[in-house]
C-alpha cells in the first residue's frame, strides 16, 4: 500500500481497500475533413452546416476513409511506444441515439490500429510534492466515428440534434487498470494531452469537448491487484463503474475520490456495487447512476462490410516516425541538460509546448 493510497483508507484503518483506476481517452483528430466523408471539422459553424449525406446516413451512402486521420492515429501510437499493428478492422457498434443516424458507430473492438504501449506519469499531490514515477501501460489505440450532438436547453419540451460533429475522427486511447490514485490518473491525461499536443494530432482543448475520459474505478483489498497482475483475471479488482465524459483535471481527482468511497460505503454496508455507467455532478461533488454499464455483446460488433481492413506497411510507418517531433519526455531531459532545471521544472514547462517554446526562446535571448 503506498502512501498516497492511504486516503481510501476507511475509519483510518491502514490497508483496508484500494483503489483500480483505468481510463478511456476520446481525442478528436487534428483533420480538416471528417473520418468517412469530406465534411469541415470546424468548430463552431451554425448547426447542422457540416453534415454530408454519408454523415446523415442517406441510403446507399458508402463511407471512404480518410488517410490523413489514419496517418494521425499511427503517429500518436508512435508516441506512445506502441505497436502499430500492421492489420485492423473497421467494424460496427451497434446503438440508438437520436444523434447516431446510421443506428450503429463505425469503430474497431478485434483488431484496432494500435496495440500496446506505455508512458510514464509523474503525479503531483494537493500540496504539490513530486511523487514516485508511474508507468501506466496503454492497451490500445483504435479509430471511430463520433456521434452528433443532443441539444436540451433550447427548449423545456422538445430535443434538438445538431450533426456537425456526427463522422467526426476520435482516437480512443484505453489504458490498463495501472492507475491507484486520482493524482496518477490526473496526471496520465495531462501526459497524454501533453504527447498529442506535442505531435499535432489533438489540440486537447478540453473545453471544446475534444480531449475527454471515461474514468473507470473499482475497489479491492489490498494484494488483489497482484494478483490480477500475475493472471490477468479481472475479477481480482471488484466490480467497476465507469465514470462518463470527463474534461477537467480537477474534476477526474474530484470524481475518483468521491467515488472509491462511495463504492467503499457500500460494501462495508453490506451491499455490492452494481456495474453501471455514471455522471459526476460538479455542483454537488458526487457521481450519480445513468445506466447499467454494457458489455461488447450488448453492441452486436461485426465487420463494417463497405470498409476493406487496413494494412498498413513498415515503410509507411517508417516514414511518419523519422518526422516525429521532440516529445514531451525528450523535451524534459533536454531541458534538465541545457538549462540545469530541476525534474519537476522541466516537467511543467515541457507538458505544454506553447511554454516550452517560449522559455526556451527567452532563455536563449539571454
Amino acid at each position: 500500500m503506498t502512501k498516497e493510497n492511504e486516503k481510501y483508507l476507511i475509519n483510518g484503518e491502514k490497508a483496508k481497500w484500494e483503489v483500480v483506476i483505468g481510463l478511456e481517452v476520446h481525442a478528436q483528430v487534428t483533420s480538416n475533413s471528417k473520418l468517412f466523408s469530406g465534411s469541415s471539422t470546424k468548430f463552431g459553424a451554425e448547426p447542422n452546416t457540416q453534415v454530408s449525406l454519408v454523415d446523415s446516413a442517406f441510403p446507399g451512402m458508402l463511407p471512404v476513409i480518410n488517410e490523413y486521420c489514419i496517418q494521425q492515429a499511427v503517429k500518436t501510437g508512435l508516441g506512445l511506444n506502441a505497436k502499430i499493428n500492421s492489420y485492423s478492422v473497421f467494424d460496427r457498434k451497434n446503438y440508438f441515439y437520436a444523434d447516431l443516424p446510421q443506428g450503429y458507430q463505425i469503430s474497431q473492438f478485434e483488431h484496432p490500429i494500435v496495440g500496446e504501449g506505455e508512458i510514464e506519469v509523474l503525479p503531483i499531490d494537493a500540496d504539490g510534492n513530486t511523487l514516485e514515477p508511474v508507468t501506466v501501460g496503454i492497451e490500445r489505440l483504435h479509430l471511430e466515428q463520433d456521434a452528433g450532438k443532443s441539444v436540451h436547453d433550447l427548449s423545456p419540451d422538445e430535443t434538438y440534434v445538431d450533426l456537425n460533429r456526427c463522422g467526426v475522427a476520435l482516437m480512443e486511447i484505453v489504458s490498463k487498470p495501472d492507475m491507484r490514485s486520482p493524482e496518477e490518473a490526473s496526471a496520465y491525461v495531462e501526459k497524454l494531452r501533453g504527447i498529442v499536443r506535442a505531435l499535432g494530432t489533438c489540440d486537447g482543448d478540453m473545453e471544446k469537448g475534444n480531449l475527454r475520459a471515461d474514468v473507470n474505478v473499482s475497489i479491492c483489498k489490498p494484494g488483489a491487484y497482484e494478483k490480477f497482475r500475475e493472471t490477468g483475471d479481472f475479477g481480482h479488482l471488484g466490480t467497476r463503474c465507469e465514470i462518463k465524459n470527463m474534461n477537467s483535471f480537477r474534476f477526474i481527482q474530484a470524481a475518483i475520490e468521491y467515488e472509491a468511497r462511495r463504492q467503499i460505503e457500500i460494501v462495508e454496508g453490506g451491499g455490492s456495487v452494481d456495474q453501471e455507467t455514471r455522471l459526476y455532478d460538479p455542483d454537488k461533488g458526487e457521481t450519480r447512476s445513468m445506466r447499467s454499464k454494457e458489455d461488447a455483446h450488448d453492441y452486436r460488433y461485426f465487420p463494417d462490410p463497405d470498409l476493406l481492413p487496413l494494412e498498413i506497411d513498415e515503410a509507411f510507418i517508417e516514414g511518419i516516425r523519422v518526422n516525429l517531433p521532440e516529445l514531451p519526455d525528450q523535451k524534459r531531459a533536454r531541458f534538465e541538460s541545457d538549462y540545469g532545471l530541476s525534474r519537476y521544472d522541466a516537467g511543467v514547462l515541457t507538458a505544454d509546448a506553447e511554454n516550452a517554446d517560449f522559455y526556451e526562446t527567452v532563455a536563449k535571448g539571454r
